[in-house]
């Protein structure tokens, strides 16, 4: 599986989008604003500088494309107002891979720009919008350009499916019951992808610019623990029962792997000290429930059924990966009995993502 050409989530802004699935991530990034907003704060008030350059890595498509980066601004302008500075001019770059849909985001630019706008002070700076595709495995922008990165739920994704993972039969990520060596694999393939990644921002940020990274992740020390390869180990199942009623070929099955990687907080730190590019200025975890909708009041019927929900959130992410391996046939039936299979273990346990957050600073 060629994974830049094929991982992206669910474009459009159709029932199953991404964009109309995302509230998960909405809440991970609304959890995560307080870390945010005070990254920004002290890079702005340490220099006061006249432009400043947000990249936006792993920004899919959809209602959270625009908000982290809107919110930032409207913060950097409340501090210069109260301050009497001048504004800065904003220059903001929208990273993913080439698959992304990037054509929503970029309509949905002209109503943004007039609403963000409205509600920024008088003289506020202009603000400069950029779509960069590629993968953030590698250099996207030119060498000390970048004042301020961002990325939530995208680091967990590898660049590849790591190889040498034939004994992985009947699972498609990490699980109870993957051998070690698999387990071994998917962590090399994290370590390698991390501190390229590492390497590459160090370039591309100014002396003193930060980063927040958000990765799904674990709290545990062992990287198949149900916190974190549950959701997957249940589309597993789904998938083998296909398998065993003859609607799937076990080969297909067994020669499918999710490229993805969940750290624990001590992972993401030990690569970040290995690297030596960055200090490390917060690292913390928190937690979100499987089911974004939980807690919400006045819901339709339909937002009530967990299972639902979750399907949902899952199929927006990783149906183009199923799509590319078993076909587009399948798709329907698979998430409609994960659904089955999802609410039926959400009736009887807590079910939670886990997230690790870092912020850095370039030394």
């Amino acid at each position: 599986m060629e994974v830049v050409q094929v991982l992206h989530m669910k474009g459009g802004v159709g029932e199953t989008s991404y964009a109309n699935n995302s509230l998960v991530q909405r809440k991970v990034i609304s959890m995560t604003k307080p870390i945010t907003e005070e990254a920004m704060t002290k890079l702005y008030c340490s220099t006061y500088p006249a432009s400043i350059v947000i990249a936006d890595l792993g920004c899919s498509s959809g209602p959270n494309t625009l908000f982290v980066v809107s919110e930032l601004i409207k913060l950097v302008d409340s501090i210069r107002q109260k301050l009497g500075q001048k504004s800065p001019e904003y220059q903001v770059f929208l990273n993913d891979l080439p698959g992304n849909d990037f054509n929503t985001i970029f309509k949905s630019l002209p109503n943004f720009q007039n609403k963000l706008k409205k509600q920024l002070g008088r003289g506020s700076g202009p603000c400069f919008f950029t779509g960069v595709p590629g993968s953030f495995y590698g250099r996207l922008f030119r060498h000390n350009s970048l004042h301020f990165i961002h990325s939530s739920y995208s680091l967990q994704w590898l660049s590849q499916v790591p190889e040498g993972l034939e004994s992985n039969k009947g699972n498609i990520y990490m699980a109870s019951t993957s051998p070690p060596d698999v387990l071994k694999a998917y962590y090399e393939q994290f370590q390698q992808d991390f501190s390229l990644f590492l390497k590459c921002r160090s370039e591309e940020l100014v002396e003193g610019g930060r980063m927040v990274l958000t990765f799904l992740g674990r709290r545990s020390d062992d990287p198949s623990s149900k916190e974190c390869c549950y959701i997957w180990e249940l589309l597993a199942m789904a998938l083998n029962d296909m398998v065993f009623e003859g609607l799937i070929e076990e080969e297909k099955l067994n020669s499918f792997n999710i490229p993805q990687y969940t750290p624990s907080p001590a992972e993401v730190k030990s690569e970040v000290l290995k690297e030596g590019s960055f200090m490390i200025d917060r690292l913390e975890v928190t937690e979100v429930n499987w089911n974004a909708y939980q807690n919400e009041f006045d819901l339709s019927d339909a937002f009530k059924d967990g299972g639902y929900n979750v399907a949902k959130c899952m199929r927006a992410v990783a149906e183009p990966l199923l799509a590319s391996h078993f076909g587009e046939a399948i798709i329907d039936e698979v998430f409609r009995r994960y659904r089955d299979i999802v609410a039926n273990r959400m009736s009887k346990e807590k079910t939670e993502f886990v997230n690790v957050i870092i912020s850095l600073i370039k030394g």
